[in-house]
């Protein structure tokens, strides 16, 4: 069995994963660095050494890219989308903090890039009509707008939310998860700063809650 990461070397190793799928082939010392703003292709080189000598990866110095990542499936028609138990602070790009897990999706059902899951954590979003455990799916707006009643994320009061949007008169009436039947009214959705939409839900329908495993492997 191999031996355990500290929390850098999982990072790194789950970047790694993700790389491999987007593209077919893995990130470069140099990409590693910049990912994790990490300056030194040295210590990039040891840390692979690390995950090297721990079981998780083979190098081959005499390739460019010579690594092959062990005991993963890395299936080419299947994405890694990370999935954080609430709606992670910072919804623009991808933040390693609060992950839970790393979920293998069809690419065809697993968004655009920079998607994300938010498990609905017991009645969470109940007032949003989220059942609870369910999965949701995250894409970035990218500039397209929601539809009238479309869950979306955005901040209210300086806080990331899930919100649902309903088209008004004059405006837009907003539900929060708190299910405040006082909606709130904004003239414009820039009042909300929309960075993502939620595009699809997964929910078993017999209850039983969806556990994701720990890592991207």
């Amino acid at each position: 069995m191999p031996a355990a990461l500290n929390s850098l070397e999982q990072q790194i190793l789950d970047y790694m994963v993700r790389y491999l799928r987007a593209n077919t082939y893995q990130p470069s010392i140099r990409e590693i660095g910049e990912e994790f703003g990490i300056r030194s292709t040295k210590t990039v080189s040891e840390h692979l050494r690390a995950l090297d000598e721990k079981g998780y990866l083979k190098r081959d110095p005499s390739r460019s890219r010579g690594i092959r990542i062990l005991g993963v499936d890395l299936s080419p028609q299947t994405v890694s989308v990370p999935c954080y138990p609430g709606i992670p602070d910072n919804s623009e790009g991808f933040i390693s903090d609060g992950v839970e897990a790393y979920l293998a999706v069809d690419r065809r059902l697993g968004g655009a890039k920079g998607c994300y899951f938010i498990r609905a954590r017991g009645d969470t979003f109940a007032g949003l009509g989220v059942e609870p455990e369910s999965l949701l799916l995250v894409e970035p707006s990218s500039g397209s707008r929601p539809g009238d009643g479309d869950l979306a994320v955005g901040r209210v009061n300086g806080a990331a939310e899930l919100l649902r949007i309903h088209a008004a008169d004059e405006g837009f009436e907003v539900a929060t998860a708190s299910g405040d039947p006082d909606r709130l009214r904004v003239e414009s959705l820039d009042e909300l700063e929309l960075s993502g939409r939620v595009t699809a839900l997964y929910r078993r329908f017999d209850g039983a809650p969806v556990t994701p495993a720990p890592t991207a492997h």
